[in-house]
């Protein structure tokens, strides 16, 4: 049997308390597989950061800054950017690179991962109501059902 070396892990992280363990487990599993890591984080819809029910995410106090009625998306991803670069302090790895991207959170994180020839995605499984689910769709079904890569979820639900 051949063995397949993963060389890049893509961790596809929004802004959200659960992308903590989405980095971390994803950060863990790259190490050991003495991968290369790439953080990746999409812009899609500015209401997304309207939250400021959120404490800080791994040292990242939020995107408050922002018009979320008139986004600057210059702005948006220099905040993007910010919170990546907290994620990397946080898991203590300077050599770690970060991408940002806008578009549609599947078909940016399959391009993405494409582009840079990752070897296995990282993603978590919100724990959504199942009408959202059935409404909205989901980003992790939708990127399990298109991609030709190897995914690594991690469900994010709460336990009961």
């Amino acid at each position: 049997m051949k063995t397949i070396k993963m060389n890049k892990v893509l961790i596809a992280l929004d802004y959200n308390p659960t992308a903590k363990k989405i980095a971390e487990v994803g950060f863990s599993l790259a190490r050991a597989m003495q991968s290369e890591i790439i953080l990746l984080h999409i812009i899609s819809t500015p209401v997304d950061y309207a939250s400021t029910a959120y404490d800080p995410i791994m040292g990242f106090g939020g995107f408050a800054n922002l018009d979320l009625h008139q986004p600057d998306i210059k702005q948006l991803t220099n905040s993007a950017f910010d919170f990546l670069n907290n994620v990397k302090k946080h898991l203590g790895d300077s050599k770690i690179d970060t991408i940002v991207k806008e578009g549609e959170y599947a078909d940016a994180i399959l391009k993405t991962a494409n582009e840079i020839k990752a070897d296995v995605i990282v993603i978590g499984s919100h724990s959504k109501k199942w009408l959202e689910t059935i409404l909205l769709g989901s980003t992790t079904k939708e990127v399990l059902n298109q991609s030709n890569i190897p995914l690594f979820i991690v469900p994010t639900k709460k336990k009961v």
